[in-house]
């Protein structure tokens, strides 16, 4: 028994082991026994943590000083870099759907575009407004808007949602504010510019490939009608007709100054003069949660209040769209102390040494892992935040670049997305409010985010190859 111990603890082979065994228990506790993943999460990694020989003391602290234990700064040490930036991304969407600029956005892409290429302008869309929005509001604001015109132009209504899906989940799965590609860039130690940089080298060509192209070759082969009955909706709520909507070019502006912002942060330090007056202002506006303050700050009175709200209205607007942030954190925080775990013991490591002997790319492991926990339990998010607990300490040993660590964000959540299905909350929702039969929604939405997947996956490659 003690050999075995040994074994277990101190070999490579042993660690590798247990790190196949934690892995294999986390998914029986979310998908069989319908654990919550954070929960899960922490039980795996205090049953780790035990078994690779942590001291009870360094795992949990004592009853005098907790602090400095394992479970506490691997939980909160990561919620001090993204908890804010999370919280005011969510309330700036939410202010922004509340006050008809999805709508205002989407009329006037319409409007550009033509009845022709009104898929196009969808796309754009969900590209424009995803970024701001998690991706069922995106859905549930856009949805009316497509119905209207696929009903206009008289086509599969796959012509017209499958373009706003695609713009809708790319930037929810590689481009800041949103959980997933925060989480992993708080976890691996990488600045939000360089990943919102890569991101979009990463998302745009995949948006065309799947959210055009694809989606213009499925769409007329697969005839879906527009639903009646969400039409009615959408025609009694009336999406865009509201007055005093705000206009186009405020929309817009607010979408892009966190990220104009941020990235200023991000190069300003190194294209501007080091120890300048500029460089201090470029740095502190560039910080993702001061950059964030200072647009929900003129998104709550350019949206809200210029145009009636109230502080009470802003209030509940705040306190409603937060509520689901809670549980977002609480997985982002257990997936951290997973990793903490995961290098404390040798893991990762053991880890490391494996690949570079197998010769096997930490991207292509990190993507493969990836894939192997959005298949298997369905949320993106999850899958993100536990994959980039298990590469973290290895990648920790790499000495890995920013535009190299962002790269292997986006790979992460590249694999995050791909083969949606009915463990997945996205595959029943663009099903039910799209009216696609199950079937059907195989054929068409979970193609579509392998595609995706596949896509983004390849450009994060692809660059990896010449960024150092």
């Amino acid at each position: 028994m003690t050999g075995f111990v040994t074994w277990l603890q101190e070999s490579t082979a042993g660690l590798l082991t247990l790190a196949g065994v934690s892995i294999a228990v986390l998914l029986l506790l979310i998908i069989r026994a319908k654990l919550e993943p954070f929960i899960a999460l922490i039980v795996v990694g205090l049953l780790t943590a035990l078994a690779a020989g942590v001291p009870v003391g360094s795992l949990v602290g004592s009853a005098q000083s907790a602090s400095d234990s394992l479970l506490e700064s691997g939980f909160g040490g990561v919620l001090g870099h993204i908890a804010a930036i999370i919280g005011l991304g969510t309330m700036l969407g939410a202010v922004l759907e509340k006050s008809g600029g999805a709508q205002v956005l989407t009329s006037a892409l319409l409007r550009a575009f033509g009845e022709k290429r009104a898929p196009l302008a969808m796309g754009i869309a969900g590209l424009i407004f995803g970024v701001p929005v998690f991706f069922d509001i995106g859905i549930f604001v856009l949805a009316p808007l497509v119905y209207v015109a696929a009903k206009q132009g008289g086509k599969s209504i796959l012509l017209y949602c499958m373009p706003l899906l695609a713009g809708l989940s790319v930037t929810h799965a590689f481009l800041p504010p949103h959980p997933g590609p925060v989480a992993a860039a708080g976890l691996l130690g990488v600045d939000l510019g360089w990943v919102i940089l890569m991101g979009a080298f990463a998302s745009l060509p995949a948006w065309f490939i799947g959210g055009v192209l694809f989606s213009s070759w499925i769409g007329k082969r697969i005839d879906v009608p527009v639903p009646e009955e969400m039409l009615a909706a959408s025609k009694q709520e009336g999406p865009g007709a509201a007055t005093g909507a705000p206009s186009l070019g405020l929309v817009s502006s607010i979408i892009a100054v966190p990220l104009v912002l941020i990235l200023l942060g991000t190069f300003g330090s190194i294209w501007l003069p080091s120890g300048s007056t500029l460089t201090g202002v470029a740095t502190f506006v560039g910080t993702p949660a001061v950059a964030l303050t200072i647009t929900v700050l003129l998104a709550f009175w350019l949206l809200g209040t210029r145009r009636g709200m109230t502080a009470k209205d802003l209030s509940e607007l705040s306190s409603t769209a937060l509520r689901p942030v809670a549980m977002i954190l609480l997985v982002v925080g257990a997936g951290a102390f997973f990793g903490t775990v995961l290098a404390e013991t040798g893991i990762g490591d053991a880890v490391a040494n494996s690949l570079d002997s197998a010769g096997l790319p930490v991207i292509l492991a990190a993507y493969v892992i990836s894939c192997g926990m959005r298949i298997a339990q369905g949320s993106a998010t999850v899958a993100i935040v536990t994959t980039s607990g298990i590469v973290a300490p290895t990648v920790a040993q790499l000495g890995y670049s920013q535009p190299q660590l962002a790269l292997l964000v986006v790979a992460i959540a590249a694999g995050s997305i791909i083969a949606s299905h009915v463990n997945d909350g996205g595959f029943w929702i663009v099903s039910r409010y799209f009216g696609i039969s199950v079937q059907d929604t195989f054929k068409t939405w979970t193609v579509l985010e392998t595609i995706l997947s596949l896509v983004g996956f390849g450009m994060a490659a692809l660059l990896m190859v010449f960024v150092s």
